[in-house]
C-alpha cells in the first residue's frame, strides 16, 4: 500500500500557482487531482505575503472556487496564511514581498480571517512583530494554530510567545539567513523549545542538507516533528519559469527553485512522495517514524 500524505504549506502544484491573481477553477482542480495521484490525501494551502487588500482577494478567490470542486474540497483541508506579519530584515524575509510585510494589526488578521470563511487553520508570523502577543492570543483564542517563521525572536520572546498560544514553527532552517551567530540563533532556540512547539522542516536535501536534517530530527524526536514540501508551483511539473505570487521563479535540472537573478530559495519542487524516499534513503528513518511526521502528526494539527 503506497504511503498517504499530509502537507501543511502547499504555495501551489503541477504548474498551478494558489497565489496567482490568474488562478482559475479549472487550475485549481488539476492541481488536486495530481495531489491526490501523488499520494496527497490533505493540504494547506498557502497564501503568502502581499499588499492586505491583494491577500484578501486572493483568500477569497481561492475559497470560492474550493466551493465549487468536490475534489479541492476534500484535498484543500484549509488555509495556512504566511505573512504579512513577518521580520522585514534582510534574510529573513525571504521570497515574501518586504514592502507588504507590515507588524501584526488585530483588524488586518480579522480582514483576513472573514475573507477565508473560516478556512484558515494556520497562521505563520514573526512573533517580534506582535506586539503584546496581541494577534497571537487572538487566533489561539479562536482556536487556530500560529506558528513562528521568517522571524528572529530572542529566547524570551519566543518563550512568551509560546506561553501567549504560539505553538508551531514554520520550516525551521530556513526563513533565515544563511550565516547566522553560531550558538545563539533562531534555530538553536528554536530546538530549545522542542517540547513547546511541533517542528516543520523541508526535507528536500536543498533547504537542509541531509546530514543537518539528521541532527535536527535526533534532536527533536519524531512524536511532534511535522514534514512540509513548502512546494510551489514546479512541484510535480518540469523545469521552467513559474510564478509564486509576486515573484517570476526558475527551476533548472536540479529542481532548486530561485527567484530569477538571485540566489534564495522561493518555495521547492518537491512532492511529498520524493520527501518520503529522502527520509527513508538518505536520513535512515523507517516507514513508521516517516508516516508519524507526514501523516499522523500533521493530522492532528488539521483534525
Amino acid at each position: 500500500m503506497k504511503p498517504q500524505f499530509i502537507d501543511l504549506q502547499v504555495n501551489g502544484y503541477a504548474g498551478v500557482d494558489f497565489n496567482s491573481d490568474r488562478l482559475s477553477p479549472e487550475m485549481l482542480n488539476a492541481a488536486c487531482v495530481q495531489l491526490q495521484k501523488d499520494g496527497v490525501s490533505a493540504i494547506l494551502a498557502t497564501i503568502i505575503t502581499a499588499e492586505s487588500e491583494t491577500m484578501q482577494q486572493r483568500l477569497q478567490r481561492l475559497v470560492r472556487f474550493r466551493r465549487k470542486d468536490e475534489l479541492a474540497q476534500k484535498i484543500i483541508r484549509g488555509i495556512h496564511l504566511e505573512g504579512p506579519f513577518l521580520n522585514p530584515q534582510p534574510g529573513f524575509y525571504g521570497a515574501h514581498s518586504r514592502a507588504a510585510i507590515r507588524p501584526a494589526n488585530p483588524e488586518v488578521m480579522k480582514r483576513l480571517l472573514d475573507a477565508a470563511d473560516g478556512l484558515i487553520q494556520l497562521v505563520t508570523l514573526a512573533p517580534e512583530m506582535d506586539s503584546a502577543f496581541t494577534v497571537t492570543r487572538f487566533l489561539a483564542e479562536q482556536k487556530l494554530v500560529v506558528a513562528a517563521g521568517h522571524c528572529d525572536p530572542d529566547l524570551e520572546t519566543l518563550r512568551n510567545a509560546a506561553a501567549a498560544g504560539l505553538s508551531m514553527f514554520t520550516h525551521l532552517g530556513n526563513g533565515c539567513p544563511a550565516n547566522l551567530q553560531r550558538h545563539d540563533n533562531i534555530i538553536m532556540r528554536a530546538l530549545a523549545l522542542k517540547d513547546n512547539l511541533r517542528l516543520c522542516f523541508i526535507a528536500d536535501g536543498i533547504h537542509i542538507p541531509f546530514f543537518v536534517l539528521r541532527n535536527y530530527l535526533t534532536v527533536a524526536g519524531y512524536d511532534r516533528t511535522i514534514i512540509v514540501s513548502d512546494a510551489m508551483a514546479a512541484a510535480a511539473a518540469p523545469p521552467g519559469n513559474y510564478t509564486l505570487a509576486h515573484l517570476n521563479v526558475e527551476i533548472g535540472a536540479d529542481r532548486i527553485v530561485r527567484e530569477a537573478g538571485k540566489s534564495h530559495f522561493a518555495g521547492s519542487a518537491v512532492s511529498m512522495q520524493q520527501s518520503y524516499d529522502n527520509l527513508l534513503q538518505h536520513l535512515g528513518c523507517s516507514a513508521a517514524e516517516a508516516r508519524k511526521m507526514m501523516f499522523e502528526n500533521p493530522l492532528k494539527v488539521i483534525e
